[in-house]
């Protein structure tokens, strides 16, 4: 079937699924595959369960004669297709947002600030890959003013596929970092997959990014695109410094040249957060948000899913950083918590994955950083850390710390909760 013709039976469906246990009434199933499972197995289950349509790929699974079966050559291209067609019909202003870090909370910030005026279309949770990225695209509808796409990589070219799909008309990258140097190779293999969004761009001509100016990085590859500068120099389009980070980041902003100051309070932990809220500040400005509304948005803003969470139990004060980690991150994390103005501090940390051959390197400038510090209270776990020199106490893993706790569990702590998913700490809040 051509595109033009599931672009129909898509409009009269209710939404898109790739769920086969969340099949709402009137939807359209699309059988995707896995490295442990085979979409097309399910499409008998989707109708079923309220599916109008099941987009199949092998043909064993289309009965025929049955038009509730649509049979492509390929289920995940298809997919990315009729987003990126739904996409361009409607032309609906698109900011992608890619980065090594930040850019989950800068998407959440932007979005708070731009639905204070605008009917805004946002990534939800980290749907950020190329099943993601379609998935959220064909949830756009004509009364959206802009989307807000927020675009993850993990190899070269990944950020190269998502643009192609999502064709943004504008672009902001958060930052660039040491982070899955296992799938890029290096360091400059991350800079270079991030500068795919600006590579877009720029191809696209006459294009507007939204730029920390405070990072080099980010000003040596945005070359000839239009720019829209925000970070702690005087005259940029929006400029502002930190004014508070006990524990909570506050920070002043202006406009321009206009003399007028905003101080915001935030409920962010973290200074590293602030380049984040400036973005935020940033874009509203750009798309016309009154001032006022934007510092509303980011006060009443609260971080969600382990990302820089303040959660006091019985027992401790804890700062929740356990959805990801890096050594850009890690660092960031480690030293805001050093200036933290706060009594009997801990740290518990965890491995950062994916960091391929520096991965022992990175692991032990870490802890000789937590050193530096001067920390005394640190637990560290996972094998990574497990193999440096260090003299703190190590755990192979959460389920052996979870027992220590256990018997043993912390008072009157302020504790910095970080380390990679994969490690789970989050689990052990309960226990602290």
């Amino acid at each position: 079937m051509d595109i033009t013709s599931l672009y129909q039976i898509f409009l009269a469906c209710t939404c898109v699924t790739t769920d086969s246990r969340n099949c709402p009434q009137g939807s359209l199933f699309i059988a995707l595959k896995g490295e442990t499972f085979n979409g097309n197995a399910y499409a008998a289950k989707a109708l079923e369960q309220g599916s109008a349509y099941a987009v199949v790929d092998e043909a064993s699974y289309a009965p025929a004669g049955d038009t509730h079966y649509i049979l492509v050559d390929n289920c995940l291209h298809t997919l990315q297709q009729l987003a990126n067609y739904h996409r361009t019909r409607l032309g609906t202003r698109i900011i992608g947002i890619t980065g090594t870090n930040g850019k989950t909370t800068t998407k959440e910030l932007l979005a708070a600030v731009l639905s204070q005026s605008h009917n805004v279309l946002y990534t939800q949770g980290n749907l950020n890959n190329h099943i993601g990225v379609p998935l959220t695209l064909l949830r756009l509808q004509a009364h959206h003013d802009l989307a807000v796409i927020e675009m993850g990589a993990s190899h070269p070219g990944d950020i190269h596929e998502l643009v192609e799909i999502a064709e943004p008309d504008y672009g902001l990258i958060t930052n660039v970092g040491k982070a899955h140097l296992e799938g890029f190779g290096s360091f400059d293999g991350v800079i270079k997959t991030k500068g795919e969004l600006y590579d877009f761009l720029r191809r696209r001509g006459n294009s507007t990014v939204f730029i920390h100016y405070d990072n080099p990085y980010l000003k040596e590859i945005s070359r000839g695109l239009n720019l829209v500068p925000y970070g702690t120099e005087d005259g940029l389009y929006v400029n502002g410094h930190i004014t508070g980070n006990s524990p909570y980041l506050a920070f002043e902003w202006k406009a321009g040249r206009e003399s007028d100051r905003h101080e915001v309070q935030t409920q962010l932990i973290g200074e590293y957060n602030f380049s984040n809220a400036l973005a935020a500040v940033t874009i509203g400005r750009f798309f016309g948000v009154e001032p006022d509304k934007i510092d509303k948005a980011l006060r009443e803003y609260m971080p969600q899913n382990n990302r820089s969470q303040l959660k006091k139990t019985a027992y401790n004060t804890l700062i929740i950083d356990a959805y990801n980690a890096n050594p850009t991150s890690m660092m960031a994390s480690i030293g805001n918590f050093h200036k933290m103005q706060a009594e009997h501090k801990m740290l518990l940390l965890g491995d950062m994955r994916e960091l391929g051959k520096e991965s022992a390197e990175e692991h032990q400038k870490i802890v000789d950083y937590l050193e530096e510090c001067g920390f005394e209270d640190v637990i560290l776990v996972g094998d990574q850390f497990a193999a440096t020199r260090h003299s703190y106490p190590t755990y192979p893993d959460v389920t052996a710390l979870t027992e220590a706790l256990k018997q043993d569990k912390p008072h009157g702590k302020t504790i910095l909760i970080k380390g990679s998913n994969g490690i789970k700490l989050s689990t052990v809040v309960d226990y602290l």
